[in-house]
């Protein structure tokens, strides 16, 4: 039997890689959609996928990208125009007539969201479930493990992890189990249409449990440090990230400290869709300690001297007002909005790990 061709976008990002890796495991032909002909794209064409190049945001490079395939995972970039994005692909999808497309969205969406990243992803979400003759399977991660990585020079180096994460608890899940669980779903997507799978890890983790973890792979010891909000935008903005990722990154960090991201602790979703248990986060550390580049492809461990010059240019790195810059950019929130932990409706479906998004919209 021939198995139906799977589009995979963002192929060269944390989860849509490993995606590609599994499907081609599983026997599926992948064509996987990426910005550029770089060594990340390489690894994918000794692999056996078909590569095409092309801009998310081009409507005739969505349409070419789709040409003789019958499926979709859908990784949408972390970018402003996300909802541009997730509307470009829908309509695509639609002409391209596919039959299914797993979709990559977040955990923490409502429509009266402060991040107007996560109101484009809850309004995408339900727009694609109205979609008149495709299927959908929603992929909603919560904060991926790898997050709590990008300080790895000052983790190796200084044995200083500092972030503004207060007490906060999650359960991060690795970026290869998110990326099987959208592999196994749409490679046989029967029993995961109109779902939304939250991929966790094994337990729930604070930061300074975090801390003694890395303590133990390292074999050194790592101490956890809560910094403020204002130092970690001079260290995002030092390591290459976006005022805009930064900007919304500021509302997620509330939601963690605050206790959104330990709602309904852990689930069985990775287990339920793979057949396998999610990875314990310290195994998920040795992996990313030993190739940094699972992490981020411009990540590098370092030397202590370089893990020292990284502070001084994060000293010299001028802070920003997040709020303020959403502000001056026409998408403040409003009176009415707020975080997904203060919605009523979002906690009592992230308490019992409701597999459909809204009640509203469980029938086509």
């Amino acid at each position: 039997m021939i198995k139906p061709k799977i589009l995979v976008t963002s192929a060269a990002g944390r989860t849509s890689t490993e995606t590609i890796l599994q499907l081609l495991k599983l026997g599926f032909p992948v064509r996987a959609m990426v910005r550029r002909i770089d060594v990340r794209s390489e690894k994918l064409r000794k692999a056996g996928a078909e590569i095409i190049v092309g801009d998310q945001l081009v409507f005739e490079d969505l349409r070419q990208a789709m040409k003789g395939v019958a499926r979709a995972y859908h990784c949408p970039p972390f970018t402003p125009n996300l909802l541009e994005n997730l509307m470009l692909f829908a309509l695509a999808a639609e002409e391209a007539k596919l039959e299914v497309v797993a979709l990559m969205s977040g955990w923490n969406t409502i429509a009266q969201h402060k991040s107007i990243h996560s109101r484009s992803h809850w309004i995408a979400n339900h727009i694609y479930r109205l979609m008149p003759n495709i299927d959908v399977i929603h992929i909603n991660p919560g904060l991926f493990a790898f997050t709590y990585f990008l300080g790895l020079p000052a983790i190796v180096n200084l044995g200083m992890f500092m972030a503004p994460l207060g007490n906060g608890y999650t359960a991060p899940p690795s970026n290869e189990d998110i990326g099987r669980v959208a592999a196994y779903a749409i490679a046989d997507p029967k029993d995961h249409i109109d779902q939304s799978y939250h991929p966790t890890g094994p337990e729930l983790l604070g930061p300074n449990d975090i801390a003694n973890i890395f303590t133990t792979v390292l074999g050194r010891k790592v101490t956890y440090k809560d910094v403020p909000f204002k130092t970690f935008t001079k260290a995002a903005q030092a390591l290459g990230f976006s005022k805009f990722e930064i900007s919304q990154v500021n509302h997620f960090t509330e939601e963690l400290r605050q206790g959104a991201f330990a709602v309904g602790g852990v689930t069985d979703h990775v287990e339920r869709v793979t057949g396998s248990k999610p990875e314990p986060f310290k195994e998920t550390a040795r992996r990313y300690f030993n190739n940094p580049a699972l992490i981020d492809p411009r990540l590098q461990t370092g030397t202590k001297i370089s893990s020292l010059i990284f502070v001084a240019k994060m000293m010299f790195t001028k802070s920003f007002n997040a709020q303020e810059w959403e502000n001056e950019r026409d998408h403040p929130a409003t009176k009415s909005h707020h975080l997904a932990h203060q919605n009523d409706e979002w906690v009592k479906s992230a308490d019992t790990h409701q597999l459909n998004i809204l009640p509203f919209l469980n029938q086509k």
